[in-house]
């Protein structure tokens, strides 16, 4: 078990959607959290890590900074989004090592699995295939981790844990409907038809496509205890452990937001990977982490957010 009351803890991404929250549950077990931030150190150079970690002296590191995006995102910046996610974990886990750090928490993605992995996804599964082709760049970067942490563990000794957390989202997500997931992108598009009386509503794909969605809240528990309470070497799911179709998620945004016009579906456009939906047994078994908020809830949570903080 590591006590987390007074201890050192870097959370790098800390500003972001996902750090933000971790940061605040972070600082309720008692740890002093240390947030770098973009604008100081650029954490694909390898000094900057250093000098950071020199400066700072962490006793855990949590490892979520990450340059990511939706379909679109990913098929627009394939190289970038290769090598910013690679060097920037590779940066962060050799100089931790090199810095004594006690744990490393790194947190990868549910791209990294294979795009046709049978459901639910078990973590057994992961290196049976290639991922889903519009994020590969990404979720191979990001497998890529886990192989290093493995390794040190083996050579070095070095803690470090690997999560896999299915798609999130919640109050605070990124709503730019140039680099956002499916639901802030979705209750960004029906809540702007919905107040501007627009007949129909655009969604890529055919909506046949299942995802499984993870609440923020959630997921920023689930790095917390497997803080505290996982140092082995084996990867973990963390998810809700529930799948939905695109189309029953975009009826429900469309019936929580009040809109009363067409859905339109562009079917020209990929639906990326088949199907989504992880066997969170593992997290349960390994530091008891179960989803709380269901999808309806967070839905509701998440589209009161955007209507009182969004733009116009």
């Amino acid at each position: 078990m590591t006590e987390l009351s007074g201890r050192r803890v870097m959370v790098t991404g800390g500003a972001g959607f996902l750090g933000s929250y971790v940061c605040d549950k972070l600082e309720g077990a008692g740890a002093d959290v240390i947030v770098p931030r973009k604008s100081d150190v650029d954490l694909t150079e390898q000094q900057a890590v250093r000098t950071l970690l020199d400066r700072t002296h962490p006793e855990i590191v949590v490892h979520l900074a990450a340059e990511v995006g939706g379909i679109g995102a990913n098929r627009a910046n394939p190289g970038r989004y290769f090598y910013a996610n690679a060097i920037m974990g590779i940066n962060v886990i050799e100089e931790s090592r090199r810095a004594g750090v006690g744990k490393l928490v790194q947190v990868g993605t549910v791209c990294a699995y294979p795009k046709y992995t049978p459901v639910p996804f078990k973590e057994e599964h992961l290196w049976d295939g290639y991922p889903e082709e519009t994020n590969a760049p990404y979720g191979v970067a990001k497998k890529s981790l886990l192989v290093m942490l493995q390794a040190y563990r083996a050579q070095y000794g070095f803690n470090g844990i690997y999560l896999l957390p299915v798609n999130l989202y919640g109050p605070r997500d990124n709503f730019d409907l140039e680099t956002s997931h499916v639901i802030p992108a979705l209750v960004r598009k029906f809540t702007a038809a919905r107040d501007s009386g627009s007949p129909t509503v655009e969604v890529w794909g055919t909506g046949s496509a299942s995802r499984e969605f993870l609440y923020v809240e959630d997921a920023a528990r689930a790095v917390v205890l497997a803080t505290e309470g996982y140092d082995g070497a084996d990867p973990v799911n963390v998810g809700a452990g529930h799948e939905v179709t695109i189309r029953r998620l975009v009826e429900t945004i469309a019936t929580i937001t009040g809109y009363k016009g067409e859905v339109s579906w562009d079917s020209t456009k990929p639906d990326g990977q088949p199907r989504r939906m992880l066997d969170t047994s593992r997290a349960r078994e390994y530091f008891g982490f179960e989803a709380a908020v269901g999808l309806e809830e967070g839905l509701r949570k998440t589209i009161s957010w955007w209507q009182e903080h969004g733009v116009p």
